[in-house]
């Protein structure tokens, strides 16, 4: 989901290159902190007008809260009325807040957004519109800021066998003050009860120069039974804001820490880590204000032998805008506080960037760059991490990607393969490809703090891959292969989590990749994957929530209105001789949040039951006569070992996808992306998969388009800068470049935490 890429927590979402901010506060904001002010009243009306809402609560930090902005960030939105009725025409704007980081900002149409921290607990805000014709004539509104959650928690997730432990860190948006991350074990990701295991005493450091952290030590229980995930789930303070982290309890006793993938790797150093371009920060004036970084997925060879590191243009040619020869960091600059090789210690350089497709080329469909190897630099086998076997003690070892059935060309995926990948914040993870022959609009950024737009760029033919945990920013650039032989499938470049939080992530084909290497890069040369023998992954699947999600979402009274009205001529369909033997009322999969009429059909019949009965979708579950008279029978899909579909039927519909997805995506800008899947409803059909935005979500969706059924994923829009700090190390800095020498403004500007982006 680059490390510069996605996020939301509601809906992460994300290409994954991943951007970090300083940890440390400079010394001004020391002197400038100090008490909030007293309560202030609120005065929401008057003779004139009012505004709403009166009084709020809002974070500073998003992380886990539902309010938010474009990327992500927490937003109250305001409106005035005037009291005959009618919007009043006002001017907008904020005082009072915190004392260093100010009260934050408001647009001219009244949405407010918060300072990005706090150096207190709780904070007032007055929120103030003056009306226009008349600016004496005021109406006032208190908001209460707290602060929330940096970023999600460290680790995000993580594997672990019977009395496995692992140290759970989060940062709250906050200097100094008071404010606890208190910790719980939860069946669920929101929930405050449940899980296995157990969680030892939270421990604190709070600092005026540095962010709030907090950490709990998570132990297995001494027996793992069945293989399933725990949650420890974090609450901040007085914030409603919650974030977790995921605990995969395993009966194959593997233990398998993201941590491993982002610090300095010894030379000869092992793929499947953080690395990216030495340049890819942001200056403010003379120093260093934040930066970004990816994965180093693979190792490839062209025909002469010589070795390139491979991942994505935006991790390692920060999207069209290094130079060749630029020199590529192990670990990137995001896991060495912003401090390029040459400012201080931390990273090596283990390549010399040799070129990329262009993004701004018509011509390219693949976001790919590359890196000639440093001598001695890079393990020559390109052994990628934890895709290996379990060792004795329980951690995977690193192995090469598989390429003896393809000689190093790597194999076409198809829809519902099983796949993993290695990367640089989630690890080792695995999913399922959801949707082929995907055309997609991603957004790419100048900058890591996403303030310059660079350009959207339209791929197509992409590979979609869905599951629980699947990857998050900074997994950018890692390898996409087969579970079964650990064949080279895909580039991983973009991606988030969709309203269900399932993660939702986008690959190039690698067929592509390597093609368009050698045409655009290359001067003709043959680029193969180095590898070994084929071999199996280890699957790390924290499972795939997509169904239970959809279902668990309550119907509104219209939708329970027009599945009623439609089971009357659903009841019509009923003949067992037809295979069809009864209908209930039940829940769209493909759509959440609409409703459905099930069809119960004889599970060794082939009955014939359309998409739609009386405007409303169908679900086609294959049963028994009697569990439908004994009402046994199931009111789901699951999304395990649904059949695969026809090559007749996938066919049609990729010819069906390519005629109407140019069409489709310029109608309606709110989606952005179009491919072929297999339906959730009916699993022996296929489905339009649509991508689209949950910031502008449309009023009514199409249920069919050309005979074809569709499958909504709502989320954020994808890019791949998405950006939130990451833990940093004691001692380290964000130091000034050497290469800028001019006077820069007031030094605590630079080290103020910003709005923290997750998708």
């Amino acid at each position: 989901m680059p490390l510069k890429c996605l996020r939301s927590v509601s809906g992460r979402t994300c290409g994954l290159a991943l951007r970090v901010i300083p940890a440390l506060l400079a010394p001004v904001l020391i002197a400038l902190a100090g008490c909030a002010a007293g309560p202030v009243a609120a005065g929401p009306a008057n003779s004139t007008f009012s505004i709403s809402p009166g009084t709020a609560q809002i974070d500073t930090n998003c992380t886990g809260c539902n309010g938010t902005a474009a990327h992500g960030g927490p937003t109250e939105q305001f409106a005035a009325t005037l009291n005959g009725g009618g919007a009043a025409a006002v001017l907008w704007s904020v005082s009072g807040g915190d004392t260093s980081a100010g009260a934050g900002s408001i647009t001219p149409s009244g949405q407010y957004t918060p300072p990005s921290y706090l150096t207190a607990d709780r904070v007032e805000v007055v929120v103030t519109a003056a009306l226009a014709a008349n600016p004496a004539i005021k109406a006032t509104s208190v908001l209460t800021l707290t602060p929330g959650f940096l970023q999600p928690l460290t680790p995000e997730n993580v594997a672990l066998g019977a009395n496995g432990t692992v140290t759970v860190t989060g940062y709250l948006a906050e200097a100094g003050g008071g404010s606890t991350i208190r910790f719980a074990l939860s069946d669920t990701p929101a929930g405050s009860s449940g899980g296995q295991g157990s969680l030892g005493a939270t421990s604190c450091q709070r600092s005026r120069q540095a962010f709030t952290a907090c950490a709990v030590t998570y132990t297995a229980p001494a027996t793992v039974a069945s293989t399933g995930v725990t949650y420890v789930v974090a609450t901040a303070g007085d914030s409603p804001a919650k974030t977790e982290a995921a605990v995969l309890l395993n009966t194959a006793a593997v233990t398998s820490n993201p941590a491993i993938h982002q610090g300095q790797l010894a030379a000869p150093m092992l793929l499947g880590s953080s690395g990216g371009n030495n340049n890819d920060f942001d200056l403010n004036g003379n120093t260093i204000v934040d930066c970004c970084s990816g994965t180093l997925g693979a190792l490839i060879q062209d025909s002469s032998g010589r070795q390139y590191l491979l991942s994505n243009n935006h991790v390692l040619a920060r999207s069209d805008h290094a130079g060749v020869g630029d020199a590529v960091v192990q670990p990137g600059l995001i896991d060495n506080n912003c401090t390029p090789n040459g400012d201080g210690a931390g990273t090596l350089p283990v390549g010399a960037l040799t070129g990329w497709l262009p993004l701004t080329s018509t011509q390219t469909n693949a976001d790919a760059a590359i890196a000639q190897v440093a001598s001695r630099s890079v393990d020559a086998a390109g052994s990628i991490l934890e895709l290996g076997a379990r060792q004795a003690d329980g951690t995977l070892a690193a192995a090469p990607p598989g390429i003896s059935s393809t000689g190093g060309k790597g194999e076409a995926a198809a829809l519902t393969l099983r796949v993993a990948k290695s990367g640089r914040t989630t690890g080792l993870t695995c999913g399922s490809i959801s949707a082929i022959d995907v055309d997609l609009h991603v957004d790419y950024y100048r900058d890591c703090a996403e303030t310059r737009h660079y350009l959207t760029k339209t791929f197509t033919n992409q590979l979609a891959i869905s599951g629980d945990r699947l990857s998050d920013a900074g997994d950018s650039g890692a390898l996409i292969v087969d579970v079964a032989n650990a064949e080279p499938v895909g580039l991983y470049f973009a991606g988030g989590t969709d309203a269900s939080g399932v993660s939702q992530g986008m690959a190039n084909p690698v067929g592509d990749v390597l093609s368009e290497l050698s045409t655009q890069v290359g001067g003709g040369a043959s680029y193969t994957f180095v590898g070994g023998a084929d071999h199996a992954v280890s699957c790390l699947s924290y499972g795939d929530s997509t169904v239970a999600a959809s279902q668990a979402r309550a119907l509104s009274d219209a939708e329970i209105a027009r599945v009623q009205q439609a089971l009357a001529v659903a009841r019509m369909l009923v003949n067992p001789s037809a295979g069809i033997l009864g209908v209930a009322m039940g829940k769209s999969t493909d759509h959440p949040g609409e409703a459905a009429v099930i069809v119960y059909v004889d599970e060794n019949a082939a009955a014939a039951v359309p998409s739609m009965v009386d405007g409303v979708r169908t679900m086609v579950i294959p049963t028994n006569a009697h569990a439908v008279a004994f009402g046994a029978a199931p009111l789901v899909i699951p999304l395990a070992g649904a059949p695969a579909l026809a090559a007749s039927v996938l066919s049609q519909a990729v010819t069906i996808k390519r005629q109407v997805a140019n069409s489709l995506m310029r109608q309606n800008p709110a989606f952005f992306g179009v491919g072929v899947g297999q339906s959730l409803d009916n699993p022996r059909e296929a489905a339009l998969v649509i991508y689209v935005d949950r910031k502008a979500l449309p009023v009514s969706l199409p249920q069919i388009v050309n005979g074809l059924r569709t499958r909504y994923i709502v989320m954020d829009r994808l890019h791949v800068t998405r950006s939130y700090a990451a833990p940093f190390k004691p001692g380290r800095h964000c130091m000034p470049h050497p290469a800028t020498t001019q006077a820069g403004p007031d030094p605590a500007a630079f080290f103020r935490p910003r709005s923290l982006k997750l998708f």
